[in-house]
């Protein structure tokens, strides 16, 4: 497949339900997406805020009309650095059968031109800690590791996806 064929976009309500999909295509993302057709409300909610946010691009690869990738782009201003905005990468996926083809490194590119269009001055993301080959593509892109992340869940929904 070249690269010439995948398309990047902004998502549509019409992609919620392939986006899902890639969301639960790994062991991590399978024990707390839940994929099934019709999808959870709660997807269609998340989907409307983020749609209607001018902060939130949820942002896909097509080839043949089939999402084979996504990701979510939050610009968020702040004070530190004396002032700017930022870019928060989220819920970065590519298909199972089509990693390793140059795809996500695309899907990156995208982001970092659109985060410079935007006047940000930095991207930044955060990735579990068990992904580990996922640290590597990263690095390999120019990301550092320069800090340690906490989260805390309010729900146990959230932090087991039951």
């Amino acid at each position: 497949m070249g690269n010439v064929d995948i398309k990047t976009r902004l998502a549509t309500r019409e992609d919620i339900l392939q986006i899902v999909n890639l969301l639960a295509d790994d062991e991590l993302g399978s024990k707390r997406e839940s994929f099934t057709d019709p999808l959870a409300n709660g997807y269609i909610q998340a989907f409307k805020k983020i749609q209607s946010s001018p902060d939130n691009e949820l942002i896909v690869m097509e080839h043949n009309g089939e999402v084979i990738g996504c990701m979510q782009l939050t610009f968020i201003p702040y004070l530190t650095f004396q002032g700017g905005s930022r870019c928060q990468i989220e819920g970065v996926r590519i298909s199972s059968k089509h990693r390793g083809c140059g795809i996500g490194g695309k899907m990156f590119l995208y982001a970092i031109e659109k985060s410079k269009g935007r006047g940000c001055h930095m991207i930044q993301l955060t990735t579990n800690k068990d992904r580990v080959n996922t640290h590597k593509f990263y690095e390999k892109l120019g990301f550092k590791a320069t800090h340690e992340g906490f989260k805390l869940y309010l729900n146990n929904k959230v932090e087991t996806g039951k």
